[in-house]
């Protein structure tokens, strides 16, 4: 719908400027007409689009709504390029306008997203000329797991999030780096090389002496020895000034537990299909001191308490004073805040110096808010990010059980991710297993296996993908494993319903211009499927998923009354080859939106 919407504001706005010159305009007046752009009809018996601007015009130049709104109607049928493409306008109530798109042009743009593997949607454009190139370079931060640690359920939205909005934005041209920020410098490996060279000393100068299988449990043993042996704690300290010189038995030590943790990462990357570029903290080390030195130059710091600091405006602590943003600490050591600036700058400076990137995105939990708003501030301040450059957070919610409390194992401990994706895959392959037996049907294990991954994997990203991320949200895996409701298994039954089409000798490679429809149900599936272009676009400025969830469940209930309502492979010419036409594209625009929110398909279940 973008293109004929386009269309018809290009009508309207030159209507608009016929109708009310510009020299005759008050500021206000002149104001309501900019902001008059179309809007989607709020009901489908309206039509498709709506004029709302009669009503504010009329208290603004003092004429009835219904007049202004009636010479608007008038102006825009003596526009040819308006008339190609509506019906007549419908003036309703006190001066809206009504405006349905006409048979003619949805049969136009169907048979478009026939032959069209972007179903319409458009390639963002980047304008480029001699004096300057427009970047299309994005960066989305995201995942960011800590080295040594598992990852936990509070993973799990950083990870579908980010490689959801990075699907999206690559599809609409952008150059997408997808970062992994994960933990991987700092005092804590001070105690975890100390302990690594006293347990396994041999793994240092040997490959493959040892394996570090369960890294929670050595990070517990190294907190417990670190927090009771004061001996044990001197010389973890001693050994993170070690690291930072450069010894090279810190160094390997350091080294063996980073790769050990990239491996487990990785298993969870892999079955949640996950594309990242790892790049932790470690990276940054080399650019510190330059911010330091830049960040005093621009007579940015002051000294508090020994230690290097940013004091924002309006950022205070809970006693009401002046909350300072640490930079370098009393011992000279640096923290969260330093890498963080070093990464921003490093992002958006031009290659070689950096990333050249035009767009910065941070996918984390809403609790680091703050600290991201003082970070960004910082960087305004040092002129770090170019006036065409943004620089944002993506903030999300925390996961809850059905208690409506953080979601948590029953002894009280943070759920691995792992555990999380095997019992939702568990209790897909137990659904399975029953809708068999109730349906007589016989399928070998590796279907069962196969279609159980599939189903618990993508439940499971659905569910947290169509909340609105800004949000907490109540995890359930019976909710999420439902085949009724705003689920993945809905989503997935529907494109079944159409392969089981195409079994049944219906031929979804329709490609004739011959197509005709006639039936209520044929016409509102063709105006939910051309509403994709907009919602991506929507998706793209306002980073939230959950609207092209919310827009993929409405186009699989406008699908599924389609297919209940009316007959397709028992229909007669034209109408069955115009059915399958959308059986086809309704197939392709599910299979399209679920892969850019990073979710497998099946075409048997």
């Amino acid at each position: 719908m973008l293109k004929i919407s386009g269309k018809l504001e290009e009508a309207l706005n030159r209507a608009l400027i016929t109708l009310f010159p510009e020299e005759s305009r008050s500021p206000k007046t002149s104001l309501i007409l900019k902001s008059s752009s179309l809007v989607p009809a709020s009901k489908p018996e309206f039509g498709d689009f709506q004029i709302n601007c009669a009503l504010a015009l009329a208290k603004e130049i003092k004429r009835p709504p219904r007049h202004i709104a009636q010479q608007i109607v008038d102006q825009l049928q003596k526009d040819n390029d308006f008339l190609k493409i509506c019906n007549a306008p419908i003036i309703a109530g006190p001066g809206f306008i009504n405006i349905a798109i006409n048979s003619e042009t949805l049969i136009s743009e169907i048979y478009i997203r026939l032959n069209d593997k972007r179903l319409g949607v458009p390639l963002k454009e980047f304008r480029t000329d001699k004096q300057k190139e427009e970047n299309n370079r994005v960066i989305v931060d995201f995942s960011s797991p800590n080295i040594a640690k598992e990852m936990h359920v509070g993973h799990l939205r950083s990870t579908i999030i980010g490689d959801s909005l990075s699907r999206v934005l690559e599809f609409c041209g952008y150059k997408v780096s997808r970062i992994n920020h994960v933990g991987d410098w700092g005092t804590q490996f001070g105690m975890l090389i100390t302990h690594l060279k006293e347990v396994v000393p041999e793994a240092l100068h040997k490959q493959n002496v040892v394996e570090i299988s369960d890294l929670v449990n050595f990070y517990r043993q190294a907190k417990k020895r670190f927090d009771e042996d004061q001996s044990f704690q001197n010389k973890s300290r001693n050994e993170v000034v070690n690291l930072q010189a450069g010894d090279p038995d810190s160094l390997a030590a350091w080294k063996l537990l980073c790769n050990q943790s990239r491996k487990e990462f990785q298993k969870i990357y892999d079955r949640l299909d996950i594309d990242l570029t790892e790049r932790g903290e470690s990276f940054y080390n080399k650019y510190l001191v330059d911010i330091i030195n830049d960040l005093k130059n621009k007579n940015l710091l002051m000294t508090d308490q020994g230690a290097q600091c940013v004091f924002l405006d309006g950022l205070v602590g809970k006693d009401g004073k002046p909350q300072p943003i640490i930079i370098q600490k009393s011992d000279g050591g640096f923290n969260y805040a330093t890498t963080d600036l070093a990464a921003i700058r490093y992002r958006l400076n031009k290659p070689p110096q950096g990333d050249g990137a035009c767009r910065l995105i941070y996918v984390t939990d809403a609790g680091q808010a703050s600290h991201f708003f003082g970070v960004f501030q910082i960087a305004k301040l040092a002129q770090w990010i170019p006036t065409d450059c943004q620089v944002e957070h993506v903030p999300f919610g925390l996961v809850q059980g059905e208690d409506g409390k953080k979601l948590k194992t029953r002894s009280g401990e943070t759920i691995r991710l792992v555990d999380l994706l095997d019992e939702a895959i568990q209790r897909a392959k137990e659904d399975l297993k029953d809708r068999l037996k109730i349906e007589s049907r016989s399928e070998n294990e590796s279907f069962i296996n196969r279609v159980s991954t599939t189903v618990g994997i993508a439940a499971i990203k659905y569910a947290d993908l169509s909340q609105n991320r800004v949000s907490n949200y109540q995890f359930s895996f019976d909710k999420m494993l439902s085949l009724q409701g705003n689920t993945a298994p809905y989503l997935l039954y529907a494109l079944v319903r159409i392969a089981g089409i195409s079994r049944k000798g219906g031929d979804l490679n329709v490609s004739s211009q011959n197509i005709l429809f006639n039936e209520p149900q044929e016409w509102t599936l063709i105006r939910k499927l051309l509403q994709l272009d907009c919602v991506i676009v929507e998706v793209e400025k306002e980073l939230l998923p959950n609207r092209l969830c919310g827009y993929l469940f409405e186009l699989s209930q406008v699908f599924n009354r389609f297919y209940d309502q009316i007959p397709i492979l028992k229909a007669s010419e034209p109408s069955k080859t115009s059915r399958l036409a959308l059986c086809s594209i309704t197939a392709d625009t599910l299979k399209l939106g679920m892969n850019l929110l990073g979710i497998p398909t099946l075409e048997r279940m």
